[in-house]
């Protein structure tokens, strides 16, 4: 039995790392980070040039409808490399829900532009701090005009459209909707936020009777947004382990490097330590993540569960290589000139950008809990 990718795959993820190493140092991170673009449109662009962004749309929608194993890939790379480029929101979310849910219209009008790269999507579904509930929503989807505050977007002040979650009929999950809404279109106006990782930035987007259509059936939107999400928290976990062994790789090597009282700091045992917890959360995460790669590309019954798996192991593996990863440079690591704290802020932006790890801690209880009982 095969737990790897293919030969095509690991030759894929070969291509997109030396890509990724010439294009995207560090110094293409920081120049994002403390620039005013709000992503390296550059790198964007030949990200599409390569197909990589259609990866797993149709070719009938003008992707290369390989597959999400290929994504996966893709996402390690993206994730090792800290590219600053807004994948997550228009690749794992929108053109996943726009493929899921959208009619034919709606896919020709936004899965070619997706996936060249001509336009960047947002999801909107978060109306404030904590867990996104049904009963906390309040922006309203009547007569194709949309009212209401979203907060935070992850690429918002970027997106040429955006998903919403929206209120169509009465209180609970029922009464929710998708609504798709082209941001360069009147009633839209946005905001930009403060993050921890200027390099993905988010927004507060506010629709006054902005133009909007339903995406998917009316009353579908919490479930089809419960479903996007299991996708890419799998897609999210493999960023994760790839900034995770990137991480670790830096640690050792300056643990390797640094000389101290006559010999390696690596040889401490403290930092032998921290090395060994590092590389079991990594490899933890890189295993959680493979089943989760295995139930999306067969869309197997245990993706949910699956999902939320992968969604933990990996979110507290980078965090945990993010910190020690500062650690292991000490006072160095702790300054602007060193690059620990790009995966350290990534870390804890991508932490909770699908909702926080107690939400999705609590979802895997659930969810084991209800597969138990059957």
């Amino acid at each position: 039995m095969n737990f790897d990718f293919s030969d095509e795959q690991q030759q894929l993820r070969d291509t997109v790392r030396r890509f990724l190493s010439d294009r995207c140092p560090p110094t293409a991170v920081r120049a994002i980070l403390e620039g005013p673009e709000p992503y390296d449109r550059a790198l964007y662009a030949g990200l599409a040039e390569m197909g990589l962004l259609g990866a797993a749309i149709p070719e009938a929608h003008g992707g290369l409808g390989l597959g999400y194993l290929e994504l996966c890939v893709i996402a390690e790379e993206l994730g090792r490399a800290n590219a600053p480029v807004p994948v997550a929101s228009s690749i794992y979310l929108v053109a996943e829900l726009i493929k899921a849910a959208g009619d034919e219209a709606q896919k020709a009008a936004w899965l070619p532009r997706l996936a060249s790269g001509e336009a960047v999507g947002a999801l909107a579904w978060s109306e404030g701090p904590g867990t996104v509930k049904p009963k906390g929503v309040t922006a309203r989807l009547a007569g194709g005009r949309l009212s209401g505050t979203k907060v935070p977007v992850l690429d918002g002040e970027a997106a040429d459209v955006a998903v919403v979650l929206v209120r169509t009929g009465a209180e609970g999950e029922r009464g929710l909707s998708l609504a798709l809404v082209d941001l360069t279109g009147a009633g839209v106006s946005r905001q930009g936020l403060e993050t921890i990782d200027p390099s993905r930035p988010q927004a507060k987007l506010t629709f006054d009777n902005a133009p909007a259509e339903l995406l998917g059936a009316e009353g579908e939107g919490w479930a089809l947004l419960q479903s996007a999400l299991d996708r890419a928290a799998i897609l999210t976990a493999f960023e994760q382990v790839g900034g995770s062994d990137r991480a670790l790789e830096m640690a050792r090597d300056y643990a390797l490097q640094r000389i101290a009282f006559g010999r390696p700091i690596g040889s401490f045992q403290a930092i032998k330590h921290m090395l060994a917890d590092m590389y079991v959360a990594a490899t933890l995460a890189r295993s959680n993540a493979y089943y989760g790669a295995w139930a999306l590309s067969t869309d197997a019954a245990e993706l949910p569960v699956a999902a939320a798996t992968a969604r933990v192991s990996a979110t507290k593996a980078f965090q945990l290589c993010g910190k020690n990863n500062i650690q292991t440079h000490g006072g160095m690591g702790f300054t602007w000139a060193f690059d620990c704290h790009l995966y350290y802020r990534r870390a804890n932006l991508l932490a909770v950008s699908l909702g926080g790890q107690s939400e999705w801690e609590d979802k895997l209880i659930e969810r084991l809990r209800r597969r138990n009982a059957a």
